[in-house]
């Protein structure tokens, strides 16, 4: 396709459309944990697929970006949750800098939550229940430790699966020591409610000490 007929498609595509729902930042909670929540059981509500994707956003020693989508593990007062193996790239580069950013989007509501701070790995115990909680091929794959690692060809990925499976099914508790559950404690969290006249409505939550200060923000 010529240059310009892609950037033709892309203005064409639509954007923002159908009844969005309603965002009230003076009925919002003084936390931003409570307000996600809500936000992402309406998703869930409203049949957004894959509603606890999130993409992860990391940096490296030298600072270059890199982000990709994880699932959302949890959430609780040490933060939002999510698992890497510590020899994948992510690993390697929480390990160097732990901090990181986590974006949701929700399409369908034209909603986008962002996330950023330090983070910090749970608890063996806590990792461990983690990973035995993946499924079977879940867990076969990671067990590999090969993210990211060049591949020879798709037979090679495969018959190292089906190794890795095999082990598994022989030892159901195995759970590499690489793998830890991440907690990111946020110190500011944005909700963005989109709308089809672009008069979107963004509320910025800033950690102050124990508490949280609000703040509107121009769309």
């Amino acid at each position: 396709m010529p240059a310009g007929g892609l950037r033709e498609l892309l203005r064409g595509l639509d954007v923002l459309s159908g009844e969005l729902p309603v965002f009230d930042p003076g009925a919002a909670p003084p936390d931003p944990a409570a307000l996600f929540t809500e936000w992402l059981l309406g998703a869930v509500a409203a049949g957004v697929p894959e509603p606890h994707a999130m993409t992860l956003s990391t940096v490296d020693r030298q600072g270059n970006p890199s982000a990709r989508v994880l699932i959302l593990k949890g959430l609780d007062a040490n933060g939002w949750k999510f698992a890497v193996h510590d020899e994948s790239p992510k690993g390697r580069e929480l390990a160097a800098r732990r901090s990181a950013a986590l974006t949701f989007y929700w399409p369908l509501q034209a909603r986008q939550v962002r996330v950023r701070g330090p983070v910090a790995g749970e608890s063996a115990e806590q990792s461990a229940a983690d990973f035995l909680a993946r499924s079977p091929a879940a867990r076969a794959e990671a067990l590999l430790g090969r993210q990211s690692s060049p591949l020879q060809d798709l037979a090679e990925r495969d018959e190292a699966t089906r190794k890795s499976l095999e082990q598994v099914d022989r030892e159901p508790g195995l759970v590499p020591p690489e793998w830890t559950l991440y907690a990111l404690r946020p110190e500011s969290v944005e909700f963005w409610q989109g709308d089809g006249d672009r008069r979107h409505t963004r509320l910025s939550y800033h950690r102050d000490g124990e508490g949280w200060d609000r703040r509107l923000l121009w769309p």
